[in-house]
């Protein structure tokens, strides 16, 4: 038991839900923040924001294929009425530690996403849940389908999907 929860207890204080181990089903919509003064974390990031952070040393090492697609502009039918591809988006929903590559449905029901990661800031979203603060990283599926079509020629994977545009 953490420190915390132990804490909140003994002062007969809620103790935020732990679902570590469980299903959670959470909820939430897409959205930004700024964890601090001068520094704002928009909700998409983008194809060319993936080229820009290329350094050609992993982590950030893209693929040539995949630069030269971007360089291209060969968006395809993932823009969603963007001038880009959106790569990843971030969301108020409430995650922990083992919730990466849960799917992210939208109001329909129809995959948008998968969860991979948290920001920085919602470390202790474990303990407490901050609205402000607490954001998850989700990959967008138009970049999932984009890189299938565009990057690795999976044509017949695509094929075997119902994609909604």
């Amino acid at each position: 038991m953490s420190a915390i929860i132990a804490l909140n207890k003994a002062k007969n204080k809620p103790v935020y839900a732990d679902a570590n181990s469980t299903l959670r089903v959470t909820y939430g919509t897409v959205g930004g923040y700024s964890p601090q003064d001068g520094l704002v974390a928009t909700p998409f990031t983008s194809l060319e924001g993936l080229l820009a952070k290329n350094t050609g040393v992993d982590p950030f090492n893209a693929p040539k294929k995949l630069q030269e697609q971007i360089k291209a502009k060969l968006y395809g039918d993932y823009t969603g009425g963007m001038n880009t591809v959106p790569v990843n988006f971030l969301s108020n929903v409430d995650t922990t530690g083992g919730n990466s590559g849960s799917p992210t449905l939208n109001g329909k029901a129809e995959l948008v996403g998968l969860l991979f990661d948290g920001v920085y800031e919602s470390i202790i979203g474990d303990w407490d849940y901050n609205p402000e603060l607490n954001r998850s990283i989700h990959v967008d599926s138009r970049y999932m389908l984009w890189v299938m079509d565009k990057v690795d020629n999976a044509q017949n994977l695509l094929d075997e999907m119902t994609i909604v545009k």
